[in-house]
């Protein structure tokens, strides 16, 4: 029983630590006007799961000024690490969160036996690749009264970049 405890607890403090306002979302990514030089790929038996390093992908979203910008996967899939502890990227994996497995195009709170808050299955949105680029900003502004404790990502390349993964990744 104790260790039961003990896992609920640590489950309960790496959830929290995930979704720390703490987490550095101020840090500037460097710029993707051009494709960096994909890594060196290890042995195919040793390669992860998910899109290539280093991909550069066109979104259809505008920053603030009006530029439209590209994703970088790879980098989207090391941001992305703070969301996996409460979102998969797999296809029918929910965790405290819903899978984002094919997010983009979807509606939202329509994940079939997944319980939303009533406001994120009231709101009527459709993850197109521009509302996550406004949602991850700041979730609860976008959606007031959400269940999702993460507070956002304040960098819009750091945004671009988790929705090229999640785009790259359900291709």
């Amino acid at each position: 029983m104790r260790s039961l405890i003990g896992a609920a607890a640590l489950g309960l403090v790496l959830a929290a630590a995930a979704c720390s306002p703490a987490a550095d979302n101020s840090a500037e990514a460097p710029p993707t006007t051009t494709a960096e030089a994909p890594a060196e790929a290890p042995p195919a038996a040793e390669t992860p799961a998910g899109p290539p390093a280093a991909t550069q992908i066109a979104l259809s979203i505008t920053d603030a000024s009006g530029a439209q910008l590209t994703g970088d996967t790879a980098r989207g899939q090391r941001i992305f690490a703070q969301c996996a502890t409460c979102h998969s990227p797999e296809q029918g994996v929910n965790r405290v969160g819903p899978s984002l497995y094919g997010i983009i195009g979807r509606g939202s709170g329509t994940i079939p036996g997944f319980r939303y808050s009533a406001a994120n299955q009231a709101s009527d949105i459709v993850w197109t690749e521009q509302e996550l680029f406004t949602y991850l900003e700041n979730p609860r502004a976008r959606i007031p009264g959400t269940t999702m404790a993460f507070v956002g990502l304040r960098n819009p390349q750091q945004r671009a970049d988790v929705i090229a993964y999640l785009k790259a990744n359900a291709e």
